[in-house]
């Protein structure tokens, strides 16, 4: 039987839908399918990452302009005691005390694990910005981004671009452990299979960030070229695990509940990181808690379900915007256009939340919506936001005739770093 999502829902200052602690799956739970798939079977035991423990090892991936505390909140109500990702900080604009790298440093006070994803590409920055993290107490962990695909990113050599150059990924990680590990935070990568089929770095980097003190990997399973389109190749994520001794997260296709279960019984990760699968689905972690735990249940909302969610979302927003109405429901937008995916929901009316200026607004479009709709089962787990391939993948000049940096590669990255301290 499909669970409410108005019996799930939970605001910034709301009581916990269930008490902390209380979701874990058991270690080595036997996972049963639903009536309309196979039966499958995956175990998947807490993780403890450094002083962390984990007790469902469940990941909301850093996904830019997505994952700030409105919505972890939201996936944190839903699901289970894993780890929700802040957005991706930009570790120069952080160091530059730039005001937007702030707010996307907050957290709401009730996330059990405030969990902190950094990006850049000079190791002395990164490692500037990680120490404001330390001597701030701005988190508990933090998560470096070598998984962006995107090319205002990989041009400058940042992102999935940077683990090719061995010493540059190895330093940058070597420096922020350095800082982070008296303070007992752990510190984690996400890396790519690689920039291309030809250029594939996961082994490697997966073993450097071992060896450099990392307490876990996260693989999406794409090389940079495939950006989000096609599949992501799960065999990847199976050598990865095989080939270190630290837990590794799988990351890539995870639509509905019954992919996590069958991505840890394939390849044997640690635990499995949701990004795009949850956008306008955050009760996704509870179809992936209730299929750890073993239970069939799985979360089917009605549009006035959404609805209910979506106001909430909203009023969330406007806090994290300090009472800006405005900018709150300009980041909803996209929201509420993942939210209403697969509903019967006409262009007009699509158009009308695009253009929403107000709560007001959203509040009047919804209420014009049938409240008793429902997704068609042929969509509910279907893909969700960017599914295209890379046109081209944009590298520095001559990045690609050695595993090194040149004297002059540095100087020109890091005179330049590929986001600078601005939003």
């Amino acid at each position: 039987m499909a669970g409410s999502v108005a019996d799930l829902a939970v605001g910034p200052d709301a009581e916990r839908a269930y008490p902390t602690g209380g979701s874990a799956a058991p270690a080595d739970a036997v996972v049963q399918a639903g009536s309309d798939g196979p039966a499958r079977t995956a175990s998947m035991p807490p993780v403890d990452l450094g002083g962390i423990h984990v007790p469902t090892p469940v990941i909301l991936s850093p996904m830019a302009g997505v994952t700030n505390w409105p919505f972890r909140t939201l996936c944190e109500g839903y699901g289970p005691d894993g780890l929700y990702v802040a957005e991706m900080i930009t570790a120069r604009a952080l160091v530059a005390r730039n005001p937007k790298a702030f707010r996307l440093c907050r957290f709401a006070p009730g996330e059990r694990v405030r969990s902190l994803q950094l990006y850049g590409v000079d190791p002395v920055i990164v490692e500037q910005a990680a120490r404001m993290v330390v001597d701030g107490g701005m988190a508990d962990h933090i998560d470096l981004n070598f998984g962006c695909p995107v090319p205002k990113v990989t041009r400058r050599g940042g992102g999935s671009a940077l683990p090719w150059k061995t010493d540059l990924f190895a330093e940058l990680l070597h420096r922020v452990v350095t800082v982070c590990k008296p303070a007992g935070i752990p510190v984690t990568a996400k890396i790519r299979v690689g920039i291309d089929h030809e250029h594939e770095t996961y082994l490697d980097a997966g073993r450097i960030a071992e060896d450099e003190g990392c307490a876990a990997v996260t693989l999406h399973a794409r090389t940079t070229a495939e950006y989000y389109g096609g599949h992501s190749d799960w065999s990847r994520i199976a050598e990865l695990v095989g080939a270190l001794d630290i837990p590794v997260f799988g990351n890539g296709d995870i639509w509905g509940a019954d992919d996590a279960v069958e991505m840890v019984r394939r390849t044997g990760c640690a635990g499995v990181a949701i990004g795009r699968g949850c956008q306008g689905r955050p009760w996704l972690f509870t179809d992936i808690r209730n299929a750890f735990a073993g239970s069939d249940e799985r979360v089917n909302p009605t549009l006035g379900q959404v609805a209910q969610v979506v106001l909430r979302h909203a009023a969330m927003l406007v806090e994290f915007y300090d009472g800006d109405e405005r900018m709150a429901v300009h980041d909803l937008r996209k929201h509420i256009a993942w939210y209403l995916k697969g509903f019967p929901v006409g262009g007009s009316t699509r158009r009308q939340c695009m253009e929403s200026e107000s709560i007001d607004d959203v509040r009047r479009v919804l209420d014009s919506l049938d409240p008793d709709a429902t997704l068609p089962a042929t969509v509910v787990n279907a893909p969700r936001g960017r599914t295209r391939y890379a046109r081209k993948v944009h590298l520095p000049y001559g990045w690609l005739d050695s595993r090194t940096t040149t004297h002059e590669q540095r100087e020109a990255l890091f005179g330049d770093d590929p986001m600078d301290a601005g939003y």
